[in-house]
């Protein structure tokens, strides 16, 4: 007797390890908790497990279109946060960034480096987005993979100038090391 007509949460009972509840199938194998001999796989074509209470047919739900996209907004938006806070320099807190032209009869621009330092912060985490996008294509090969690496790279060593606004130094950007 093949047991194709069992389902999960079927209670059977086996000759040797007793009763037991079906926790998972497969196309060969009835996986079987039993209380005394814990997790046993047991071969469909085995004729000594009998069925004692039949289990609970669960049938696939329909996918569910708004629910899958909320939940990669969600993954989506939890990439592009930064893994843990990112703290600035406590001498440049409050302090402000001024732009001076060359010309004196213009104005400079001031911003409040916190706001500065925030958009320095982003590019740096949406850079580390891109870096796991590229890792995880499947169409790139490696080479374009290695090359488009080399180019983040690049820019990360063009970025180091920031790096005096980071409290800590493993905040810091870094590009290509000497050879």
């Amino acid at each position: 007797m093949e047991l194709y007509d069992i389902a999960i949460g079927a209670r059977v009972k086996h000759p040797t390890m007793g009763v037991g509840v079906v926790y998972d199938l497969d196309p060969r194998t009835v996986h079987i908790f039993f209380r005394e001999h814990g997790e046993q796989p047991v071969s469909r074509s085995f004729e000594g497990l009998v069925t004692i209470a039949p289990g609970v047919e669960i049938g696939q739900e329909p996918l569910d279109l708004d629910a899958v996209r909320d939940c990669l907004k969600e993954v989506l938006e939890e990439m592009q946060q930064p893994q843990r806070p990112v703290d600035m320099a406590r001498r440049f807190d409050g302090g402000t960034l001024v732009l001076k032209p060359k010309d004196a009869s213009l104005l400079a621009k001031e911003l409040p480096i916190d706001d500065f330092f925030h958009k320095i912060v982003m590019i740096r985490d949406r850079f580390r987005v891109l870096e796991q996008k590229i890792n995880a294509h499947e169409k790139l090969s490696e080479v374009d993979k290695v090359e488009l690496q080399q180019y983040i790279t690049r820019c990360y060593g063009s970025l180091t100038t920031f790096n005096i606004l980071f409290e800590d130094k493993e905040d810091h950007f870094v590009g290509q090391k000497g050879e």
